[in-house]
């Protein structure tokens, strides 16, 4: 190995390695393995300044500001109070139809303020149908993870995979191109969700309810025998051993998946607002899918123009950027760039294909998808595109095939984070909401999985050949 590679593979582990551990955040952490490699000269300035100023960056500021203005107008929010009017008519399928709804929206605006809003409506209608929450919570988050599966713009690993895989000499992907396959899955997982993920979900609250009661009746006959004696003074409180001093003292704190972290809530209709915020958003993707212009331009006007239309102040449209996730997302560009540049993507790929040869591209697309999808359950779903996406180049070239299969399974794999309830922002919302176990996630999540990861392996090579 020569030195640069040895450099980028130390930086590489050391990035992933404080990314499981969790301590710090994930864009300081991305940012400082670009920084250690740009002062070691294994990436060049002009290399890092393109991540920072990559298609991908730049289409989804424009998006998270257009879709900001959408949710700011209000019209998010009433598409989500004119669906309850469903769960009232149709009780729980109404409540289903709400979620396949919210799957729908996801493909085109970040689902975080989708689950937000629509969370605690599912929540309290299922309450009033004395049905529980945890049935309905979980699925809604899944199936609005896989709803943005169905196109280009609806994550920002798709948009990320498509801007490194450009990078690597590969033509880019339109913006409903990879519709056909996202759709075979979330269509098949949405209904493994419904016959079977929300029937388990629903035995396991069944059997927490059942298992309160007994302890409720226990503390009930407890309190109810008489005390042999008593101290003659009371006895300060004392703290709980979960709250941390801030919350002791009052102060509040939010906590993880506390929803005021992710929003302010449902917000009133303003018609005017949210027409001109609709209408430009219906132009940016009506300019991307017919090619008229590329998507990061397309959204990037759109973004500029509702601030000249006065949809947006500056400073909204600043509040609306996410920098966190920008800067997640171009600092492992640069450590994606450096692991290309040196030579090592193209090794990693030698290495599998000594292993899958024997089976064929098939067998490699079945692999590539299998590792991607661990990986996505202990990184995020950016870092995991970056650090596969040159190497499904590499392995799919070294097959002697288009590699195009292989960057739609890193697409679709990198985002199917449903085992864990801290894989993807709307898990960890729900987790906290609906009380759920992490063994909540793993019994659901692990079988969704995998019957995901076999619909995609027979979707992917029918809509993308080999």
């Amino acid at each position: 190995m020569t030195l640069d590679q040895i450099i980028a593979l130390i930086v590489l582990v050391a990035v992933v390695g404080v990314m499981i551990h969790g301590r710090m955040r994930s864009d300081v952490v991305a940012l400082s393995g670009a920084a250690a490699l740009l002062l070691f000269g294994v990436v060049r300035p002009v290399e890092v300044q393109s991540a920072f100023a990559s298609p991908a960056v730049i289409a989804l500021a424009g998006l998270f500001v257009i879709a900001y203005a959408i949710e700011l107008s209000g019209l998010l929010g009433l598409m989500i109070r004119k669906a309850t009017g469903l769960c009232r008519r149709f009780g729980a399928t109404g409540i289903w139809v709400v979620i396949g709804l919210c799957g729908s929206v996801g493909g085109f605006l970040n689902n975080t303020p989708v689950v937000v809003l629509a969370a605690p409506v599912v929540r309290d209608m299922a309450r009033s149908l004395k049905l529980s929450p945890k049935r309905f919570l979980m699925p809604l988050s899944h199936v609005t993870v896989m709803g943005g599966l169905l196109t280009l713009i609806g994550t920002s690993t798709n948009l990320l995979v498509n801007d490194m895989a450009r990078n690597a000499g590969q033509p880019v992907f339109s913006l409903f191109e990879i519709t056909p396959v996202g759709l075979v899955i979330a269509l098949v997982g949405g209904l493994w969700l419904y016959f079977v993920g929300a029937r388990q979900l629903g035995r396991a609250a069944r059997a927490e309810e059942a298992a309160e009661a007994e302890r409720a009746r226990l503390e009930a006959e407890k309190a109810s025998r008489p005390r042999r004696w008593r101290l003659p003074f009371s006895l300060p409180a004392l703290p709980h051993l979960g709250e941390s001093r801030s919350q002791r003292d009052g102060a509040g704190d939010a906590h993880l998946g506390d929803i005021e972290l992710y929003a302010a809530g449902d917000r009133p209709l303003q018609w005017k607002r949210a027409l001109i915020a609709l209408s430009v958003f219906v132009l940016v993707v009506a300019a991307a899918g017919l090619g008229i212009a590329p998507i990061a331009a397309a959204a990037f006007a759109g973004a500029v123009a509702l601030i000249l239309l006065g949809v947006l102040t500056p400073e909204e449209a600043y509040s609306g950027l996410k920098p966190d996730i920008l800067l997640l997302i171009a600092g492992m560009v640069v450590v994606g760039t450096a692991i290309e540049v040196t030579g090592l993507a193209a090794q990693g790929a030698g290495l599998l294909i000594e292993v899958i040869r024997p089976f064929g591209p098939l067998g490699a697309l079945i692999v590539l998808y299998g590792v991607t999808l661990f990986a996505t359950e202990l990184l995020s779903n950016a870092t995991v595109a970056v650090l596969v996406t040159p190497i499904a180049v590499a392995l799919a070239e070294s097959l002697g095939v288009d590699p195009r299969p292989f960057l739609v399974a890193v697409m679709m794999a990198a985002s199917a984070a449903f085992a864990t309830p801290f894989g993807y922002q709307t898990n960890v919302l729900v987790y906290q909401m609906a009380g759920y176990s992490y063994m909540d996630f793993v019994r659901v999540g692990a079988p969704l999985n995998l019957i995901t990861w076999a619909a995609a392996m027979i979707a992917i090579p029918i809509f993308f050949p080999f």
